[in-house]
């Protein structure tokens, strides 16, 4: 660790450039050994007291000698750092989780901190891409709403993994309706057929205590006009979230939207099943919404406004189908239609669990304390919500409809 060891300081600072080179190459052919001590490439008359860090000012000189070396998309986000962190040096770290496309606290909380705009062209300058790069590009101005986090996230997506929840979920439903349809022979209005219900997948409160149907239910639908609306707002909403922000993140949006939604029926139209992945798509659809809404003048995804006035009609059309179809007369009483209120119940927890979720892209779950809060609330919800289930009933002396 004496000064003899370290590479001579005449080839320096390029050799701070080029090290990073060897860290990324060795990276991934997962060689851990060169992030044990990174500082030791930095030179001394620039970190003379081999701290690993580097003030702000001697930082960006080494931008302005070495950038044509690096990434131009790095480049700039290495200028947002420099010019954002407020204790007015840089660690060497951070150079390397940027090279390496990972973000460390530090580097976080100094972008958060900085107020300037980059400074060099938006990805919609830019020229020459791909298909799958435009994809990408176009997904991160449909979903981000800072530019800093479009370019980080256009370096470092992958298509791996692929977007597979969303996809396996709907081939699962559109599977699950065919074979139904197929069953019955009937497509339009399938709730109208006597063997509706008596599969094991919808909510019906005489089955309540069969606890995987406040889930299944989804895998059913009233008929093909319930199955497109919902579909189409799965795919055109969820597949480009599940890019940006991962399968488990819009996984959980999605699984307790639907969790809500049948829980929000037994509690509030205690007689009525329920069918239909509306409770986790309008979860999906409400979530990103709120987001565009909350972070309006950053969105720069084209026509937005008549894009989110789309979406809400969709969304309209089929609350209101839903709400006819509910007090329409039953095609077998004393069962009634099935409820709206799932519906109800995946805006609330859109509203509020998914925004959270959604607010920052790269920011680990755990570490955001609102994202706590409303998964508490959301918990005590489902637990009451339990509780309910198991006592209400009896003690309200509540009519239920025959098992189908």
């Amino acid at each position: 660790n004496s000064p003899k060891n370290l590479p001579d300081p005449r080839n320096l600072p390029s050799l701070f450039f080029h090290n990073i080179q060897v860290y990324e190459n060795e990276a991934e052919e997962k060689k851990p050994s060169l992030i044990i001590r990174p500082h030791l490439c930095l030179p001394l008359q620039y970190d003379p007291e081999n701290s690993g860090f580097i003030s702000t000012e001697r930082f960006r000189d080494l931008l302005a000698t070495h950038g044509s070396e690096l990434d131009p998309h790095k480049l700039e986000v290495l200028l947002a750092l420099a010019d954002g962190n407020s204790d007015g040096k840089i660690c060497y770290q951070d150079f390397v989780n940027l090279m390496s496309n990972k973000r460390s606290n530090s580097f976080r909380r100094a972008i958060l901190q900085g107020s300037r705009q980059l400074k060099g062209c938006s990805l919609r300058d830019e020229v020459g891409l791909g298909l799958s790069q435009r994809l990408v590009r176009h997904v991160a101005y449909e979903t981000l709403p800072r530019e800093v986090d479009r370019k980080w996230y256009f370096d470092s997506y992958t298509y791996c993994p692929p977007p597979w929840f969303i996809l396996a979920i709907t081939i699962a439903e559109v599977a699950a309706f065919m074979y139904y349809g197929i069953q019955l022979d009937r497509l339009v209005l399938q709730v109208s057929s006597p063997s509706f219900l008596k599969s094991p997948l919808p909510y019906h409160p005489q089955l309540r205590a069969q606890a995987w149907r406040y889930f299944s239910y989804v895998f059913m639908h009233t008929g093909i006009e319930h199955l497109s609306l919902n579909m189409a707002m799965q795919l055109l909403v969820g597949v480009p979230l599940e890019m940006v922000h991962g399968a488990l993140r819009i996984g959980l949006i999605y699984v307790c939207g639907a969790l809500a939604g049948s829980l929000a029926v037994s509690v509030t139209d205690m007689t009525a099943p329920v069918v239909g992945s509306s409770g986790g798509v309008y979860a999906l659809v409400s979530a990103h919404l709120a987001n565009v809404v909350m972070n309006w003048s950053g969105m720069k995804c084209q026509f937005k406004l008549f894009r989110m006035a789309m979406a809400l009609v969709c969304m309209s059309v089929e609350f209101g189908r839903a709400v006819w179809l509910r007090f329409y007369p039953p095609a077998f009483p004393p069962c009634p239609n099935p409820s709206f209120v799932a519906h109800l119940g995946g805006v609330l927890v859109g509203l509020t669990l998914g925004v959270v979720v959604l607010q920052n892209y790269e920011q680990r779950l755990q570490e955001q304390s609102l994202f706590w809060i409303f998964f508490c609330v959301y918990t005590l919800f489902v637990l009451c919500a339990v509780f309910w289930n198991v006592f209400a009933y009896s003690l309200l002396d509540v009519r239920i409809p025959p098992a189908p």
